[in-house]
């Protein structure tokens, strides 16, 4: 299974993009800003392609654990130069983020916020775990605005 995620709005806090499984369903993601030079926590991570894998360690993985009863780990994207713990999760603002990359049903450009959260990610989640389960190598594509 192929993620891609094309950024496609930028500010000074925040990037927006539009996340595409297999060419079909298609979500927004928000990360946060880029820069020349990485700021713990606010700083987005590079493009290129990375292994999505599951981590189920960690405070994140307890809570949605207990929060989704079909939850078995967290999506953490893999070797991701400079970056550990890079997590795919919910929420709405950069302040959500901390370097992750969270997904939504809708964006809303004027605040720099996604919508639906919580919807968004059991879509996908569903999706690669399923993928997963049938032996499928996971990966995600990111795309700087082009």
């Amino acid at each position: 299974m192929r993620i891609e995620l094309k950024r496609f709005y930028e500010t000074d806090d925040a990037t927006i993009g539009f996340i595409g499984v297999n060419g079909t369903v298609m979500l927004f993601s928000l990360e946060d800003e880029g820069r020349e030079e990485k700021v713990m926590h606010e700083t987005r991570i590079p493009a290129g392609i990375y292994r999505i894998g599951l981590k189920s360690s960690g405070g994140f993985s307890k809570r949605y654990k207990e929060r989704f009863n079909f939850h078995v780990g967290m999506l953490e994207l893999q070797g991701v130069p400079g970056f550990t713990d890079i997590l795919i999760h919910c929420g709405n603002t950069d302040d959500d983020t901390s370097g992750c990359v969270l997904v939504g049903m809708q964006a809303d450009l004027d605040t720099d916020r996604i919508l639906k959260s919580t919807k968004a990610y059991e879509i996908l989640y569903k999706m690669v775990i399923e993928a997963m389960n049938n032996g499928e190598e996971v990966s995600i594509s990111i795309y700087d605005r082009m």
